[in-house]
């Protein structure tokens, strides 16, 4: 068997095994969603994290000490979500690694132009973000995402385990099913790190040139991209 077909044997067994856990686990607890991964994946699993809150790393961390927590640093963050960032590998018990894109954003500018986030954030998104991820991701085969079903309407449906067929990776949202209250209470309970923006209007926070604070009314991914059709980084689908 030649190499190739080694490791297409291994992505079968891969989706198999997801498909069936996210059955398996669609009623079961974030902490046992967690335990599952690193029982099956071991140093192969990883936690992804945008830094708007460090609630599923600290899930990991209470299954899993020491965990991988991947950050990607888009060049455009908020100055508070570096402070997270940074809180989060002082004081928490996982090992955070940050991404970064190949080029820097006055080496994108050079070649792009400035501002390709408010000309064409698709490729924006994907050169700093979609791209840094697929690389970072070559050394798991399963990872976890704070991705809830109630954030928006294109995320209603998210598995708590799935395929990710694009990245061909185990994908994993070990709090699928939590509502923000349950997000409040959880950070409450544990005096979880968060992003302070959160306090100041934001709902959800990423790159500053693409985020504002949200209206009243307005679901929490609202104040993403803004008055585009664009709802997703390219990250998620």
């Amino acid at each position: 068997m030649s190499t190739a077909q080694a490791e297409d044997l291994k992505h079968e067994d891969l989706k198999t095994l997801a498909e069936q856990a996210g059955r398996d686990l669609e009623d079961a607890s974030a902490e046992a969603i967690l335990r599952w991964a690193v029982e099956n994946f071991g140093p192969r699993f990883c936690v992804t994290s945008s830094m708007e809150d460090a609630v599923v790393a600290h899930l990991a961390s209470r299954v899993a000490p020491g965990v991988d927590v991947v950050f990607l640093d888009t060049g455009y963050h908020f100055p508070e979500t570096i402070g997270t960032r940074d809180a989060v590998a002082a004081v928490m018990d996982v090992n955070v690694i940050t991404l970064t894109p190949r080029q820097s954003v006055a080496e994108q500018d050079a070649q792009y132009g400035p501002k390709l986030h408010d000309r064409d954030p698709d490729l924006c998104c994907a050169l700093r973000k979609v791209k840094p991820l697929e690389e970072g991701l070559t050394r798991y085969d399963a990872w976890a995402t704070g991705l809830r079903r109630d954030e928006s309407p294109t995320r209603a449906n998210t598995p708590v385990v799935s395929w990710d067929e694009k990245r061909q990776k185990v994908k994993i949202s070990p709090i699928a099913r939590w509502s923000q209250e349950d997000v409040a209470a959880y950070v409450a309970t544990h005096g979880v790190l968060t992003n302070p923006l959160l306090m100041d209007g934001y709902a959800s926070v990423g790159c500053a040139p693409c985020t504002r604070r949200v209206l009243e009314g307005e679901d929490a991914r609202a104040g993403r991209w803004a008055g585009r059709a664009k709802t997703e980084c390219g990250l998620h689908g």
